[in-house]
């Protein structure tokens, strides 16, 4: 049991020099919606899905900073708020509610650190209007 420790501590110990990226590229453009709505991303969707991620303490301490990284990547991928193209706004806003009414978003394992991320019944009601509102 003790090699096993002492081995599970050796490989977390070397796991915190794999280098991984955690970078903000510029904002090519922002979502232009009212500023209470601006707000609510801000507050719950911004750290995934745009270029403005706050890296918290967290995303520094191997393996979870693998996993945000990951996530990060991932959700800049599906909707970047710092890449919006008003093209797509009305994809994008039914994409949105969606995955807000569905509570897919924000993801209940980001809440667990984040908890001004838990949409209140209000917001997701702005939300809801501001999304489909045509």
């Amino acid at each position: 049991m003790k090699k096993f420790i002492a081995v599970l501590v050796v490989i977390i110990v070397g796991i915190q020099f794999i280098p991984i990226e955690r970078i903000n590229p510029p904002v090519q453009s922002d979502i232009d919606a009212p500023a209470n709505i601006k707000a609510i991303f801000k507050k719950a969707c911004y750290d995934c899905h745009s270029n403005e991620t706050n890296w918290a303490w967290y995303t520094k301490v191997a393996p979870a900073s693998f996993l945000a990284v990951k996530d990060v990547n991932d959700g800049r991928k599906h909707l970047n708020f710092s890449e919006w193209n008003i093209n797509k706004e009305s994809k994008y806003k039914e994409e949105i509610w969606d995955e807000i009414r569905e509570e897919q978003m924000p993801p209940w394992q980001y809440k667990i650190f984040h908890s001004e991320a838990k949409l209140t019944q209000d917001e997701k009601n702005l939300l809801r209007n501001w999304a489909t509102n045509k």
